[in-house]
């Protein structure tokens, strides 16, 4: 066998093989769940929790906290986090809505904390959609915000695309997540590997609620201007939330961030009169020419 022969099946065996391992252990990449043993018990300084167990039709179980706000309720914040950890790390920023009024209802994705059952995509989809679906059985849509923080961006902005919630909150969001891997795996076929591309961009484009996009300028891991394309999807409903100097995971870090939660949170839409502004004023591009 001539030496560039076997050089070429060396290296397609080389690839094979790397997409292979790529496509079994993805599932490791991209979640860091902790597990939380059935009897342990969530506890938070200054703040009241429920604890709730849902059974799916597969005979899973999703596990998830509520954390209630002092006063009267303004709706409730169904908070879907990011891709480590349990609810009991995620719970610390429940406070950053209680203390605007609303409850806030976290649940662990299955395999993380308590909850149980199989992953996919299709799975976590149809969970959280039972999810949203008690929801409404105690609180109508127009008090329900949809907070997707990361990994959570693309599956809130599902369920925000088949139901009209009060708005959609993407904190850090990915265009999709074959984008993100792409940046680290360019050279693999991974619209056929990956088992969870999350086509947020696709998703967004049917969500009929105002939309609100936080971003830090700085993150390394989901760049900034993946929310800059994701604005220019939807853009009449949709307002982008720029933090300067922003990582990945530091946002709770900066003022400008919470000052951002209190805006969306606290402050109605206004229905501006367009005719009465100069959105039909166009510059002149034509230089004018002096007289003689």
């Amino acid at each position: 066998m001539p030496y560039w022969v076997s050089t070429v099946l060396l290296v397609l065996g080389i690839y094979i093989a790397i997409s292979i391992a790529l496509y079994y252990l993805q599932d490791y990449m991209l979640f860091k769940p902790e597990k939380l043993p059935k009897d342990f018990q969530f506890d938070y300084e200054n703040q009241v929790t429920k604890e709730y167990n849902l059974e799916t039709r597969d005979g899973a179980v999703i596990n998830g906290l509520r954390f209630f706000p002092k006063g009267e309720s303004k709706g409730v914040v169904l908070y879907l986090k990011g891709n480590s950890k349990s609810i009991k790390g995620w719970g610390k920023f429940a406070v950053d809505f209680t203390r605007h009024g609303y409850n806030v209802l976290m649940v662990d994705y299955r395999g993380f904390g308590k909850s149980t059952g199989k992953r996919s995509q299709k799975a976590i989809k149809r969970d959280l959609q039972k999810v949203y679906d008690k929801l409404k059985e105690r609180t109508s849509e127009d008090q329900i915000v949809l907070y997707g923080r990361s990994l959570g961006s693309g599956f809130a902005t599902k369920l925000a695309s088949l139901n009209d919630p009060k708005m959609l909150i993407l904190d850090a969001p990915y265009y999709s997540l074959a984008k993100v891997a792409a940046r680290y795996a360019s050279f693999m076929p991974l619209s056929l590997l990956l088992k969870y591309p999350l086509p947020t961009y696709k998703w967004l484009k049917y969500v009929q609620c105002p939309i609100h996009i936080i971003h830090g300028t700085h993150d390394k891991l989901i760049l900034y201007k993946s929310s800059v394309k994701l604005a220019q999807i939807n853009p009449k409903l949709t307002k982008l939330h720029t933090v300067i100097g922003g990582g990945h995971k530091n946002l709770n870090n900066f003022e400008s961030y919470h000052n951002m939660l209190d805006d969306i949170l606290n402050t109605e839409p206004k229905n501006i009169d367009l005719e009465t502004t100069s959105i039909n004023v166009i510059h002149s591009s034509k230089k004018t020419r002096k007289k003689a």
